[in-house]
């Protein structure tokens, strides 16, 4: 059934009823849905409008969506070398754990000062990048605000052009990334593959985030059960084999 989510987002200008039009962001009009083992965030860019999942704010695995944060740090605050800009784009576009790895023994502040920078307060980071948290709400808050204050970041370009398959060989295809009109979108996952996987994306004119205790097809179940049956999955997006 429709909540009163789905009435906010349309009252926000996700859809547009007066003039006929409806605005290419998907619109999360199930979310009240949502299993808890699924926390989900959403940001609707042009009229401000923000909804999530009770849990949105929960301190969860950060996965290999914290390489957004490291990657943005490295580029801003590094030492601008080539060498950050090739461990940047293996982390975003390849998802490579050896680059992230790289990356935060040169910035270990990293995390924290971007948590600190955007307020993410429910990230946190530690000794070892993997086992940094945050939660879908701050990565919206901080894809927002790549879009809007640093929209040519090498990161938003890097999730852009993310290889179809990361260098682990996990197919990146899936989660929030079978939205429709999603421009860019990075994937973690944990070590054995399937107790706790995540997923952000944006578009032109939104940004989503989901973290899921479970495997990569429940996670895209719940994202794509989140925004209802009034969409199309982007082509080729389907849970990894």
């Amino acid at each position: 059934m429709r909540s009163a989510v789905a009435a906010a987002l349309m009252a926000g200008g996700v859809a547009c009823a007066a003039t006929g039009q409806a605005l290419a962001a998907p619109a999360p009009s199930e979310i009240a849905d949502a299993p808890p083992r699924t926390a989900l965030s959403f940001a609707h860019t042009p009229s401000g409008t923000r909804v999530g999942t009770a849990n949105q704010g929960e301190a969860r695995p950060g996965l290999s969506i914290v390489k957004l944060y490291v990657a943005d740090y490295m580029i801003r605050h590094g030492d601008g070398s080539p060498e950050d800009l090739e461990l940047g784009q293996r982390m975003i576009r390849d998802s490579d754990d050896a680059a992230a790895s790289q990356a935060y023994a040169k910035y270990p502040q990293s995390i924290d000062a971007v948590a600190a920078e955007y307020r993410l307060t429910g990230t946190r980071g530690a000794a070892f990048w993997g086992n940094s948290v945050t939660s879908t709400a701050d990565t919206v808050t901080f894809l927002e605000a790549k879009k809007t204050t640093d929209p040519n970041s090498p990161v938003l370009g890097w999730m852009a052009t993310a290889a179809p398959v990361a260098v682990d060989g996990t197919h990146q295809n899936w989660g929030t990334g079978a939205l429709p009109s999603v421009t860019g979108t990075k994937w973690g996952w944990s070590d054995d593959g399937s107790s706790v996987v995540a997923s952000a994306s944006f578009g032109p004119d939104f940004s989503v985030a989901a973290n899921t205790y479970g495997t990569a097809e429940q996670h895209t179940d719940d994202v794509l059960g989140a925004f209802g049956s009034d969409f199309t999955p982007s082509a080729g997006a389907v849970p990894p084999p």
